[in-house]
């Protein structure tokens, strides 16, 4: 999936750049995206935030994540097990197709797609107390590539199988646990695929719907 991911500036930013609140990040974005987008149903009465997109070459939106409960910040020995917290990644079903340049093809997006957008999103948020600044960034790669290996690989034995609602109808969901917290990925019947990770939020029981009105999580 050839996309523009905010995910390693958001990383950057937790390790002590500059970082808007993410209810004040601009919801222009998700207004752009051609597919519905994705959260927690009306059975989670928590807060809901803005995260980023990530687009195509062109600038289409091809992905995007709704953030809810706490507002995390990179997991360390003074918020572990206090954060809690669920992010849902919207990844666009897009079948393979040429380039904006022409000059080639993009792959088609799949549920591996979403469970990877789900893994890195985790990752971004997590720092092993051992490591320093330094150690991090081959850390921080190492990982990303194991998440990239585990998401082609749905039906290998890092992965569960969890029954959660879409829109209301029980779904299949690839799920697996880590010591940084959990990821999930599914289909849904809107056109688009579906991810999900979090920490000191527990994934069964979830259940996930189509956002009616994105602009009222930008408040």
């Amino acid at each position: 999936m050839e996309t523009t991911s905010r995910v390693d500036a958001q990383a950057s930013a937790a390790e002590g750049g500059p970082q808007l609140p993410f209810a004040r990040r601009t919801v222009d974005g998700y207004l752009r995206a051609p597919f519905p987008w994705y959260g927690l149903d009306e059975a989670f009465t928590g807060p809901r935030w803005l995260m980023q997109v990530g687009t195509a070459a062109d600038g289409t939106v091809e992905h995007g994540s709704i953030g809810h409960g706490d507002e995390p910040s990179v997991r360390n020995e003074a918020t572990e097990d206090k954060e809690k917290f669920a992010v849902v990644v919207t990844v666009a079903a897009n079948p393979v197709r040429r380039s904006p340049d022409g000059t080639g093809v993009l792959e088609a997006t799949s549920v591996s797609s979403a469970a990877w957008l789900a893994g890195v999103g985790l990752l971004s948020f997590t720092w092993p107390g051992q490591l320093d600044h330094t150690l991090r960034d081959d850390w921080l790669d190492q990982q990303t590539e194991t998440a990239w290996v585990l998401a082609d690989d749905l039906t290998g034995p890092a992965w569960s199988t969890l029954s959660l609602p879409v829109d209301g109808v029980p779904t299949p969901f690839h799920y697996r646990e880590s010591e940084f917290g959990w990821v999930l990925a599914g289909p849904t019947e809107a056109g688009v695929h579906v991810g999900a990770y979090g920490r000191g939020m527990s994934a069964y029981g979830l259940g996930f719907a189509v956002i009616k009105d994105i602009t009222a999580y930008a408040a």
